[in-house]
Formats: C-alpha cells, sequence, structure tokens
C-alpha cells in the first residue's frame, strides 16, 4: 500500500483497528431529514466523539469548519430522490480531483447489488475505485438498498460486500443482519456497519452493535440512530464505548443513561 493510501485508511481507522463514522449524507436523497435540517446544529455536538464523518460537499462547505481536523469521507454518488422513479439509478456527482480540493481522507459511494441499474452502479465503483488508487484516496463502498430490495438477509449482503471488495473498495458499509458473521467472513476488507431493523429501545441498537462487533465489523457507520435521538450526545458516547472500549450492551445502556441524566439536570 502506498504511503498516502496508507496514512488515510490510518487516518479513518483507529490504532485499536476500530472506527466509529457519523453519516450525515442523507439530504442528497432525502432533503431535509429530521433533526437534520440544520446540518450544523447537528453536527457540531457529535464532531468531537467520531472518528470521521460522511458528508456531502455541500453540507462539508456550508455547515463544518475548516479548523475541523476530524476525517472526511466525501459522498460522491447520487443523482436520485425519494420522490424519484427508482433511488438505485445513481452516478458520480463528485469528481476525484474535488475531492482532493476539500482534503478528502476517503469517498463513498452506494452499489445496488440485484437492482435495475446493478451494473451502472457497479461500474461507477470500478471507475472511482480507479481514480482513487491513482490518487492515494480509498473508496468506501456502500451496500445500499433500493425500494425494490427491501431485503437484508445475509446472502444478500454477503454477496453485495464480497463484489465490493472484489472491485476494489478499501472499506465496505453494510446493514448489519442476521448470520452477520457470514457477511464479514466472506468480505477481506474491513466492515463497517450501518443501521441494522428498526428498533424501539437504545438498549436494542447497543445490541446490535455489540453483536456485529462480536462477528468482526470493525466498527460502526450510525447516523439516525444518533442524531435522532433525544440525547445524542450520549448517544454517541454509548455507541464509542461499544466499538473503542468493548463495552456491553447493557454497560453502554448504563453510560447513556448517566449522560442522559447530567443533560436533563442542567436543562
Amino acid at each position: 500500500m502506498e504511503w498516502g493510501m496508507a496514512n488515510r485508511m490510518a487516518q479513518l481507522i483507529q490504532s485499536d483497528g476500530r472506527a466509529l463514522f457519523l453519516p450525515v449524507d442523507h439530504g442528497y436523497f432525502q432533503g431535509p431529514t429530521r433533526r437534520l435540517e440544520e446540518p450544523r446544529k447537528t453536527i457540531e455536538p457529535l464532531l468531537p466523539y467520531a472518528d470521521a464523518i460522511f458528508i456531502t460537499r455541500g453540507v462539508l462547505r456550508s455547515s463544518v469548519d475548516p479548523d475541523n481536523t476530524k476525517p472526511i469521507i466525501l459522498r460522491v454518488s447520487g443523482g436520485t430522490s425519494m420522490v424519484g422513479k427508482d433511488l438505485a439509478n445513481e452516478g458520480i456527482t463528485t469528481s476525484m480531483e474535488e475531492a482532493i480540493r476539500l482534503n478528502a481522507s476517503a469517498v463513498g459511494i452506494s452499489i445496488f447489488v440485484g437492482s435495475d441499474y446493478e451494473k451502472e452502479s457497479l461500474l461507477n465503483l470500478s471507475k472511482l475505485v480507479n481514480k482513487g488508487e491513482r490518487y492515494g484516496i480509498p473508496v468506501m463502498a456502500v451496500t445500499a438498498v433500493g425500494k425494490e430490495l427491501e431485503k437484508r438477509d445475509a446472502r444478500y449482503l454477503a454477496l453485495s460486500c464480497r463484489i465490493a471488495a472484489e472491485l476494489g473498495a478499501r472499506v465496505v458499509k453494510t446493514y448489519w443482519c442476521e448470520d452477520f458473521k457470514r457477511v464479514v467472513t466472506g468480505c477481506p476488507v474491513p466492515v463497517i456497519m450501518a443501521g441494522g431493523p428498526q428498533v424501539d429501545t437504545e438498549l436494542e441498537t447497543f445490541e446490535f452493535v455489540y453483536d456485529g462487533m462480536q462477528k468482526g465489523a470493525i466498527g460502526v457507520n450510525l447516523g439516525r440512530n444518533i442524531w435522532q435521538n433525544d440525547f445524542p450526545v450520549a448517544m454517541i458516547k454509548a455507541i464509542s464505548a461499544l466499538v473503542h472500549h468493548n463495552a456491553t450492551p447493557k454497560g453502554a445502556q448504563e453510560l447513556f443513561s448517566n449522560e442522559k441524566g447530567k443533560k436533563e439536570k442542567k436543562s
């Protein structure tokens, strides 16, 4: 691995081999998502606890101060929306030269395996990897699920992750699922967990994060589970304890409750 590539990977993945990425890129297809309507207000209190932030160039420029030293993973795919015909019909929206100008540590792109636009999204990934390898910038592939692909089982996610790795992604972001070890075992590059199933309590989130870490994920890329919580700082601290300090779900719940109590007293 060239020095530049190795250095950027080291920025993303901490010395313990773990990583907590904070995604705030949802607006690129969802618009003003709940509790992300004003990105700066959402990002600023959480940024100190994240290892990297996954973000679009527009929100990066408008909502993150240039003196920020946290690594940037730049979302570079898009072109579709929630109200459009097919979310899977994405293209590359941001050049690698733009990523370099913005001092990105990595770039991220969605792939839609099994959709009508499978080939296009996989070729987009391949083109991006070609550029990334040329400039020493890692590519994170996101195993996205379009409207017509609601299933997130181990067989489908293992297929998607392996294809992403085969095409050159340095990191793969995928959903947690039952039998998650099958997904991780079949992927020869680091796996980052996105959100799991819809859950009703913080403890359920802590449980799927813990399970995924035990089964080989190197970390998480959790957005709405954190910043849509009523106590987002308490939530990201608890998730960080799971990722970096081997906390149990019960331990993470106790930390969350303590932090939540401090916030309630202040207010």
